[in-house]
């Protein structure tokens, strides 16, 4: 059931107003019911998979906090113990169903390299919706309260309420404990029903399918077109494929998080931002702190800082950095190329911070102005086309296949290819693209607002006039539906990162 579905379009509202007449004290099990059937939707033989890791962290969290109130060294490493048994029987879990695969494949490379015997690799393990999601959210609660951050949930239906609340269960954001649990605990006490809350949070959905149905959805066309047909283009085609990709997979994630984070503001919960005008960060550095932050958040709350983070030396701050990214490719798809692209990353921000000094040593002796929109404009446009370069790994099915398209890309220059129109024919006609063209500028100029007011566009448009307002909400509501990307029979386009 995907957020753009028919289905998802009937069950929302039955969902939102059955909640609302429920009474207050039932109500987290009506959302618990509604979230299962909403899970099972995708694939009803997984349900138990869902219930395995709820009912692990569930019992490792009362065991941990039952010995937090022990003294002593024993109780501190049975606590410690409780917590390795949670996190190793659910990444163990993580680990067999999305890269049992890739695992023997590798092996049997290694394996075929020594001349010995291969394992049988043509094991077929289809992944459950979802998975690696809920299992980082269920893992960050169990560390939350073995580090006392929050009390371990006694009511298992509130707990597993957290675990698979539907609006961010199958793709994030990935939620805190210490957020969606208090919350789902305080039910009784929130008000039913809010225009204000409500009306926000429908405004933040429709602006969410706008991204997807509109830009994200006809944008992949191109996309699709150019890295199926990489070897036969040039370079400007090939460089407006990585560019577009870039914007596909920025809109096609923030649209799932935002019609997720209205979904919830509509019932009455505030789930976390998952971006904030990643593209307009002056740093690879700072692009990590605006994208995807539920997930950039949760490496460096529970694998960077663990680790050591940035206080044990330079060298080892750099190990824990590369060991970060490296783990959040590989979090990302079982392919290397996947983990050529988190350790792009990684590589990124280690080459930033070294090469820092010089940097402020040229810019002294160039006497170049560091408080001006230029400057700064510039460091927005390298910080862009790094994360474009690195995408290109992250779309394309291999890494042989990314370092072809990358040499094409470098070596194939075909500058006419700017006046003979050739770029309005990369999968879509002349119409199409001009309609693409205008919904990036229409995104552009929302996220403008997001990044020099710091307000989402429900906030800005609640402080416009009445007109103003609705012309904004009914052009969107327009543009959906005549310019959406439909078939004769529609089929609800899958969203990138629902295959994570």
């Amino acid at each position: 059931m995907l957020f753009n579905s028919a289905e998802f379009f009937v069950f929302f509202p039955i969902a939102v107003l059955l909640y609302w007449v429920v009474p207050k004290k039932i109500r987290y099990i009506w959302l618990l019911i509604a979230s299962y059937l909403f899970y099972m939707s995708f694939h009803v033989r997984f349900v138990w998979l869902l219930l395995i890791t709820t009912g692990i962290t569930y019992v490792c969290g009362l065991g941990v906090e039952i010995c937090g109130k022990k003294e002593g060294r024993g109780a501190a490493l049975e606590k410690k113990l409780i917590v390795a048994a949670g996190v190793i029987s659910n990444l163990g879990i993580l680990f067999f169903y999305k890269y049992t695969p890739f695992f023997l494949e590798n092996v049997n490379r290694v394996l075929g390299r020594l001349g010995m015997q291969a394992f049988d690799s043509g094991v077929s393990v289809l992944i459950p919706v979802g998975i690696s999601f809920y299992t980082f959210q269920s893992l960050g609660y169990l560390v939350d309260v073995y580090r006392g951050d929050i009390k371990a949930e006694k009511n298992p239906l509130k707990y597993a309420l957290f675990v698979c609340f539907f609006p961010n269960l199958v793709s994030g954001p990935i939620e805190r404990s210490t957020n969606l649990l208090e919350q789902i605990r305080n039910i009784p006490d929130r008000k039913t029903f809010e225009y204000r809350r409500v009306a926000n949070g429908l405004i933040v959905m429709l602006y969410g399918y706008f991204l997807k149905m509109v830009i994200a959805d006809r944008i992949a066309i191109v996309v699709t077109y150019i890295f199926d047909r990489y070897y036969e283009l040039g370079s400007l085609e090939l460089i407006t494929g990585a560019l577009a990709y870039a914007i596909q997979i920025y809109c096609d994630f923030s649209s799932y998080s935002l019609i997720a984070i209205g979904a919830a503001q509509v019932i009455g919960f505030t789930v976390m931002e998952n971006f904030d005008t990643p593209y307009f960060a002056p740093s690879i550095k700072e692009f990590w702190r605006r994208w995807h932050i539920s997930l950039s958040t949760w490496f460096r709350d529970y694998l960077y800082i663990p680790m050591g983070g940035s206080r044990c030396g330079k060298l080892r701050k750099y190990l824990n950095l590369m060991v970060t990214f490296l783990v959040s490719g590989i979090w990302h798809g079982a392919d290397w190329s996947y983990v050529v692209w988190g350790g792009l990353h990684g590589m990124y921000q280690v080459a930033g911070d070294l090469l820092l000094p010089l940097r402020q040593k040229a810019v002294q002796a160039c006497r170049v102005k560091t408080d001006c929109f230029s400057y700064r404009f510039l460091q927005m446009a390298v910080t862009f086309l790094l994360t474009a370069f690195a995408w290109i790994f992250f779309r394309a099915d291999t890494i042989s296949q990314a370092l072809l398209y990358v040499k094409r890309m470098v070596t194939r220059w075909d500058f006419w290819t700017l006046f003979n129109g050739g770029l309005y024919e990369l999968g879509i006609d002349r119409f199409e693209a001009n309609i693409l063209l205008a919904a990036i500028v229409a995104m552009l100029l929302v996220d403008l607002v997001r990044y020099f007011r710091k307000q989402r566009i429900d906030v800005f448009l609640e402080e416009q006039n009445f007109w103003f307002r609705w012309m904004v909400c009914i052009g969107l509501f327009a543009a959906i539906f005549v310019y959406g990307i439909y078939g004769p029979s529609y089929d609800a386009s899958q969203f990138i990162y629902l295959q994570f």
